[in-house]
């Protein structure tokens, strides 16, 4: 019994040491990330920027500290932070390039990549170099690539050149074995969110409005590529029809698609040829979570406010079910909006939007504290990915909308959907119901039923009542008569280069013609951006993790259908009236 307890004790002091050292390790790798995170860095003489394209893009970056520390698998580049290294990048004399590594890019929208793209042309403006390289292109990161001084691609590599295609999916019969169907209410004869639940194809309409944007986000792609590249459209067409994704490399040089066919460990004498320094000499690069802490030109001038809007419009934080990281709650950026408003030292706010919208309620909100806010100082909207149905709607009050050419928006219109599971319970799993009622409309909403005709009837005019809401606050905000913006809106989505010839978009360009624009409303000589609202601290990171984990692990599970089975499950507590996309747009 004595060595049982001496065993014993010696295990549970063993354990104890272990889980002190686990603890101090633990504390001091995080202080370490924390630390390296804030360190103003300055880039060394002769340094190279690298452009990691591999990953998720997003709007900003919600990679946290404990991700880091974890090892995420999937890391998320924010477009925020890509465009400011880049123009970081061109100002400083000690990077003298940048080297794009192209890797396997999940892009939220070809704008995103247009805005890249963009970027990079006004830093060859400097009379810098870029060049890549990569194993593989895909379609996407090849379009941003091209614009790059030289093309390097391994001797087995890829080049991904197929078009785009889009293919919306339907979930009606899905539901349908389930005993599940869709009752719908909706105005917008374009207004495409809804068929997911209740078509088993592509209206006409949806087809006419898809089949424009596709082939309009295509053009852009083609265009670019062809100036830079010096191939015409029309033989580009011509390599996506014969489908050279399979060619063989030394093909696409001939293609003029590559510069040179050369090995991972070659590309270090290519970038110290063009550093002019040895073959072998160690290079100073700076990734883009470095350029973060590279000092950037000084802040100068009156302050404009970059706010950012991005993710589904909801009225609540547990209408986003786990997303909660990723929402634009009605509540939060109302409150934020009236801070801005308030704050004397910001003379005029940016509002960077990226949503397919979501709740018609929570956009109407965030409409009228955008008003509340235009009356004191100007506010000047930057589309991004999407700024649609609910996005625009935030969008037009403005007092100037700016849009990348390929960005997604329009898609005025208003819809409800409402799941009859009636079957389900009755038929399917037996189950019985009874019923005692004072009024005729009493059992509004029961799961026994469907609706009737004339419930059908209420929900209709509900609907009809806020899409003439919808086109009231877009005809006051865009100086049109309600019956023009009908003409376009109907929920049809049109590309920012479209919209603009239809009055709901005033300029194309990203996110600097914004800011430049806010500060000429301003009447602003010197100007500084600083970006709103301010990113989480890592206590608040730790806090939340448990959120953003499980979003992060449902959509790594559900992938596209994430989205679509997210709204069902919590319809009960989403607004009727919806101003939404749908939720993938999947163009490939």
């Amino acid at each position: 019994m004595k060595e049982f307890f001496k065993y014993t004790f010696a295990t549970i002091v063993g354990m104890v040491f272990f889980f002190v050292i686990s603890c101090i390790i633990g504390t001091i790798c995080i202080i370490g990330i924390i630390a390296s995170d804030s360190t103003t860095k300055k880039a060394k003489d002769n340094s190279v920027m690298i452009l990691n394209l591999s990953g998720e893009l997003a709007e900003r970056s919600d990679d946290t500290f404990v991700d880091q520390f974890g090892g995420n698998k999937i890391s998320t580049i924010g477009l925020d932070d890509v465009l400011e290294g880049i123009k970081k990048a061109k100002s400083n004399d000690n990077i003298k390039g940048i080297y794009i590594k192209a890797g396997m890019l999940s892009s939220d929208s070809y704008a995103s990549l247009q805005a890249i793209r963009n970027q990079l042309v006004d830093f060859k403006q400097s009379g810098k170099w870029i060049i890549t390289y990569g194993d593989i292109y895909t379609q996407g990161t090849y379009y941003v690539c091209s614009v790059a001084d030289k093309i390097f691609l391994n001797p087995s590599g890829q080049i991904d050149w197929h078009g785009l295609s889009a293919q919306p999916y339907f979930l009606k019969d899905l539901l349908a074995k389930f005993g599940v169907k869709m009752q719908l209410a909706k105005v917008g004869t374009y207004k495409s969110m809804p068929e997911m639940y209740t078509a088993n194809k592509m209206s006409d309409a949806n087809r006419e409005q898809v089949t424009v944007y596709v082939n309009g986000i295509w053009k852009n792609i083609c265009d670019a590529v062809s100036k830079s590249r010096n191939i015409s459209v029309e033989v580009l067409n011509t390599y996506a029809d014969n489908l050279i994704t399979f060619s063989d490399p030394t093909d696409y040089v001939a293609y003029k698609l590559v510069d040179k066919l050369i090995y991972t460990n070659e590309i270090k004498t290519e970038i110290n040829n063009l550093l002019k320094a040895k073959a072998d000499e160690d290079i100073n690069t700076l990734s883009i979570n470095d350029m973060k802490n590279i000092k950037g030109e000084k802040k100068k001038g009156d302050e404009i406010a970059v706010y950012y809007a991005y993710g589904d419009i909801v009225d609540s934080e547990e209408a986003g079910l786990f997303s909660k990281g990723n929402n634009i709650v009605s509540k939060t950026v109302c409150n934020d909006l009236k801070k801005l408003m308030d704050d004397e030292d910001v003379k005029a706010v940016v509002l960077r939007i990226n949503s397919g919208g979501g709740s018609a309620y929570a956009s109407e909100q965030i409409w009228h504290y955008i008003q509340l806010l235009k009356a004191k100082k100007p506010v000047v909207v930057s589309m991004g990915g999407m700024a649609a149905s609910g996005g625009y709607y935030i969008s037009s009050g403005a007092n100037w909308i700016v849009a990348e050419p390929t960005t997604l928006t329009g898609s005025i219109g208003i819809f409800g959907i409402f799941p009859d599971v009636s079957e389900l319970l009755t038929q399917k799993l037996g189950v019985k119901f009874d019923e005692v009622s004072t009024n005729k409309n009493s059992s509004f909403g029961t799961l026994s039923r469907p609706f009737s005709e004339e419930e059908l009837s209420y929900l209709n005019k509900y609907i009809e009542r806020g899409y003439n809401l919808f086109l009231s606050r877009v005809a006051e905000g865009r100086k049109m008569s309600t019956a023009d913006v009908d003409n376009v809106a109907q929920g049809r989505v049109w590309l920012g280069q479209d919209a603009v010839n239809k009055k709901l978009v005033d300029e194309l360009g990203g996110l600097d013609v914004a800011v430049a624009k806010a500060a000429s409303l301003a009447k602003l000589k010197e100007y500084h951006a600083t970006s709103y609202p301010e990113k989480s601290d890592w206590i608040d990171q730790l806090l939340n993790y448990g959120d953003d984990y499980s979003d992060k692990k449902m959509r790594e599970t559900f992938g596209e259908f994430y989205e679509p089975f997210k709204l069902l499950r919590t319809l009960n507590i989403q607004n009727v009236a919806q101003a939404r996309l749908p939720f993938v747009i999947n163009i490939k």
